[in-house]
């Protein structure tokens, strides 16, 4: 009979299910993916996986469970297994992407996906999970709640505005309106005391935090939340991740030889990274000579002004990922630094 080596749950993370495919590999290096099942995201769906994986597996190899940075819905499981002693594996969805590609399969579903998360899992050499620090958890929190107050206030501002603009506008709702964009602003300004408090107790993230501010159009609350989205880049190992992460690297519609349809961004990515990015780029537009003039070199080329913005998001944010792996100010006129894993250009 032959020995199993290696056993893996790929898991196919979506907001309110969770798909399964179980496969394992003995001694014949050959994978075999041999089970298959839908669970519900949540912790009766959690303890369900565990029951039936215990079920259809070899007790005396242990399982590995991998899934994809997905936004947050992985992040329940991932810290449920992980409590639970359970190896997890979190991969980039842009390796599991390249990956699937190689496979040829036609039909692309949540099953499809599973499966190749799980063969990925089986074949490929990939690092256990480690549960993001504290202190990048309780930052990712606070600054997800402030954009939720951000968000609420622009609704509240722009009831205001159309409540003004009546013939004869209600004086009560008027003075509510005022009452609740005030409790915005204070609940904002608490938000950022608790995050300042938080950082001075860190003093190698307040270098860090500082050399990522030198670059121009980004502050230190948008290098807050970089740090936050991406748990202190801890599962990036390079500039084209970080973008993929994101959701900034450029899909394509090809067909044969020829391109179908116009290349865009992915999106398939972490939004609350792209979002942080955007003013910072429009303030590197307005201010600094350099990125305004790669700002104006992609809008005469294609004249999309919309696209050359996100072009300068996307470059802000690499140089964002090698300020922080190279603890180094932003200097624009240097152009090669090395770092462990690659050779980073910081030019236009």
């Amino acid at each position: 009979m032959a020995k199993i080596l290696k056993q893996v749950a790929g898991i196919d993370v979506a907001q309110k299910e969770l798909v399964v495919s179980l496969g394992r590999m003995d001694d014949s290096i050959e994978p075999d993916i041999y089970a298959f099942k839908t669970f519900a995201n949540k912790p009766s769906g959690f303890s369900a996986l565990e029951v039936w994986i215990k079920k259809h597996t070899d007790k005396q190899v242990k399982v590995r469970f991998v899934m994809e940075a997905t936004g947050v819905y992985h992040e329940k499981l991932a810290y449920h297994l992980s409590g639970l002693g359970y190896e997890v594996s979190i991969v980039l969805p842009n390796k599991i992407n390249n990956y699937a590609k190689s496979l040829e399969t036609k039909t692309v579903t949540d099953k499809t996906a599973s499966q190749a998360i799980c063969q990925f899992g089986l074949e490929k050499k990939i690092s256990l999970w480690q549960p993001p620090k504290k202190i990048f958890r309780d930052l990712k929190q606070l600054t997800r709640e402030r954009n939720q107050i951000i968000a609420e206030r622009t609704v509240a501002k722009n009831q205001l505005h159309a409540e003004n603009a009546e013939a004869f506008p209600n004086e009560r709702s008027i003075a509510r309106l005022h009452q609740r964009i005030r409790l915005f602003n204070e609940q904002e300004k608490e938000i950022k005391a608790d995050l300042a408090e938080i950082i001075k107790k860190d003093k190698e993230l307040v270098e860090k935090i500082n050399n990522i501010s030198t670059i121009p159009g980004v502050g230190k609350l948008t290098a807050i939340i970089t740090m936050a989205e991406t748990n202190g880049f801890n599962l990036i190992k390079s500039k084209k991740q970080i973008e993929s992460y994101a959701g900034f690297d450029v899909k394509e519609k090809q067909s044969g030889s020829s391109v179908k349809g116009k290349s865009k961004i992915s999106k398939r990515g972490n939004r609350h990274l792209r979002k942080a990015m955007y003013m910072p780029a429009l303030a590197a537009i307005r201010h600094d000579d350099r990125f305004k003039a790669v700002f104006i070199r992609l809008v005469s080329k294609h004249g999309i002004k919309m696209k050359a913005a996100v072009a300068v998001q996307r470059k802000l944010l690499g140089l964002i990922y090698i300020v922080w792996k190279t603890d180094i100010k932003y200097d624009p006129k240097f152009l090669n630094k090395v770092t462990e894993n690659e050779k980073v250009v910081i030019n236009s």
